[in-house]
């Protein structure tokens, strides 16, 4: 059975950080390239970030590049998002995507 499992959301001030997590099971996790993608209220689907499944190319949507950073564990199974310089406009549930999806994590930015 394939799992996703986000973890590391939840609320934050602007300015401040979060690492996200999501474990991976089910399938050759090396072999896969992942991505972050999140939704904000009322809102539709936002690309994040990519990273290929040994982790040397990795891509970022214009409006976090330069302060999101997302790597891969292959021994853990297991790939980040270091969210750091948070916006409110980065509230949002973020999954982890991989063609399979998992339920998400709430981040949360306000003061």
């Amino acid at each position: 059975e394939v799992q996703l499992v986000e973890s590391g959301g939840g609320l934050v001030q602007p300015g401040g950080s979060l690492r996200l997590s999501c474990a991976v099971s089910g399938f050759t996790f090396k072999n896969y390239a992942m991505n972050w993608v999140r939704q904000a209220p009322g809102k539709g689907l936002e690309w994040v970030s990519y990273i290929d499944g040994g982790g040397s190319n990795t891509y970022y949507a214009d409006s976090v590049k330069g302060r999101f950073t997302i790597s891969r564990d292959n021994t853990k199974n297991t790939v980040y998002l270091q969210m750091n310089s948070l916006k409110p406009e980065d509230t949002a549930v973020y999954y982890c995507n991989a063609g399979y999806w998992g339920q998400g994590t709430q981040v949360t930015v306000s003061s």
